[in-house]
């Protein structure tokens, strides 16, 4: 087992790591985010695509998220969007731009969103897991196979187990920081 397949395993471990920050920020905090909206599918003239590939997203306050299409006749069809997203905000129009506003957090959306919150943690944590099992399957072929040796094999063991731990560390701070900031008032 090369190093490089030591660093290829690191390569998808951080994807792991990446996705889960990324599924995080489309969560909803007190503070508002492009992310929240940039999903939300738009049925427009024809086909369906996501609102970023139609409008800018800007915040020009910490609560507010304001929507400018990039035609002008988009806006009723990306208002009516939102309206059926799971968002739950209605959305205000000047016929030229959408204005969202999201209120603020009750104490149970804060908690079923920190429960979530651990729920995509565990995921990740369970992919990572899997990716060292393959590794350590790997290695175990490799060394039956005559490649390594039995002590090649125990090192790539401790190799891959301190990679794993690095990455679940990694994981667990990502879920800490995003509690920290659905809980913050």
């Amino acid at each position: 087992m090369p190093d490089n397949m030591l660093k290829e395993l690191s390569i998808r471990m951080e994807k792991v790591v990446s996705h889960l920050k990324e599924e995080l920020v489309a969560l909803r905090t007190a503070r508002a985010h492009p992310a929240l909206v940039e999903g939300i599918n738009v049925e427009y003239y024809g086909s369906t695509m996501p609102i970023k590939q139609l409008a800018t997203v800007a915040v020009p306050e910490p609560r507010q998220l304001m929507i400018i299409p990039w035609d002008k006749s988009a806006v009723k069809v990306i208002e009516k969007a939102i309206m059926a997203s799971s968002l739950g905000v209605t959305p205000q129009s000047d016929g030229e731009s959408i204005r969202l506003t999201l209120p603020e957090l009750t104490r149970e959306r804060r908690t079923e969103l920190v429960k979530l919150v651990r729920r995509h943690a565990e995921d990740a944590r369970v992919a990572i897991r899997n990716l060292r099992r393959n590794a350590l399957e790997d290695a175990k072929k490799k060394e039956k196979d005559g490649e390594i040796t039995e002590d090649d094999l125990k090192r790539y063991r401790e190799e891959i187990q301190n990679i794993t731990d690095e990455f679940i560390k990694k994981v667990d701070q990502v879920m800490e920081d995003k509690e920290k900031e659905i809980m913050e008032e």
